[in-house]
């Protein structure tokens, strides 16, 4: 102990150099929105390229499963292929069908999933792909069989995603046998196989077993994306609506592909929105 204590009294000046330049360091990045991004871009460069080789090994174990989910999900567009061939529109169980004026309006951007929190708080996922694939913040994203996530912050190789599983998450989603539209949140949950659907009028029936899917209101996410399904009803949310409790069709605990969704009109209604807000 007395040789640390003269080890410190020795070197005081050095270490007290390294506080106050941290300390300054830090008042730099935290004050400076330019400093700051460059921090953020830099360290979520070197983070994204840890997890990438983290990933590579993970990756290799999960073949199998990987395999056959590829193998569920190529018969299953085989399946809607298929429909579309015999038919003019298509519909997935009971959803209004799809308007075939949105079929070349989306693009679907491959990535894998390097990074991925499901027992945290405010979940996130970290992806391989970044602006120079085309991803912009606040785009949605998918996996083979539901929802995953709203893009939230983006570097030219990889990005970052607001889980599901997060607080702040909120996406318009529909009853499948009705007209009628909720919003899909985590909420206070600590499991990541479950989430609510809010603000469901206290008229409508809701019968366990009902499909949930996306409205295509909250600009995230195509219209008709399979969410989950009701395993519970009839929770009181006070006012005139009721809360329903879901089991999600996504598998947070084994996610490995998922796409970005491209709307290739987003820029053009957001444009459109602003402009009706200036008039208002």
């Amino acid at each position: 102990m007395r040789n640390l204590w003269l080890f410190l009294r020795r070197y005081n000046a050095f270490f007290w150099f390294i506080l106050f330049f941290g300390f300054s360091l830090f008042l730099v990045i935290t004050n400076n929105s330019y400093q700051r991004n460059a921090v953020f871009n830099s360290s979520n460069e070197v983070i994204g390229n840890l997890y990438a080789r983290i990933n590579s090994w993970k990756s290799y174990l999960h073949l199998g499963e990987t395999n056959e989910a590829l193998a569920k999900e190529n018969a299953q567009l085989r399946k809607d292929l298929q429909a579309y061939k015999s038919t003019d529109s298509i519909k997935i169980g009971p959803i209004p069908p799809i308007d075939s004026s949105e079929f070349g309006r989306y693009q679907f951007i491959v990535a894998n999933v390097i990074n991925n929190s499901i027992h945290q708080k405010a979940n996130t996922i970290t992806l391989d792909k970044g602006t120079k694939d085309g991803i912009e913040k606040g785009m949605g994203v998918i996996a083979p069989n539901g929802v995953v996530g709203i893009v939230l912050n983006v570097s030219p190789n990889f990005s970052t995603v607001q889980s599901l599983l997060h607080p702040d998450t909120r996406i318009s989603v529909t009853l499948g046998h009705t007209e009628v539209f909720g919003s899909l949140v985590w909420g206070n949950n600590i499991d990541y196989r479950a989430a609510m659907v809010k603000e469901i009028p206290n008229h409508v029936k809701v019968k366990k077993g009902d499909k949930v899917y996306t409205s295509g209101y909250s600009g995230h996410f195509p219209k008709g994306i399979f969410v989950g399904t009701v395993i519970q009803t009839g929770i009181s949310s006070g006012d005139a609506f009721l809360d329903l409790r879901i089991l999600l069709s996504t598998n947070f605990s084994n996610l490995q592909h998922v796409y970005v969704v491209k709307d290739l009109l987003n820029n053009e209604l957001k444009t459109l929105e602003e402009a009706t807000k200036d008039n208002g």
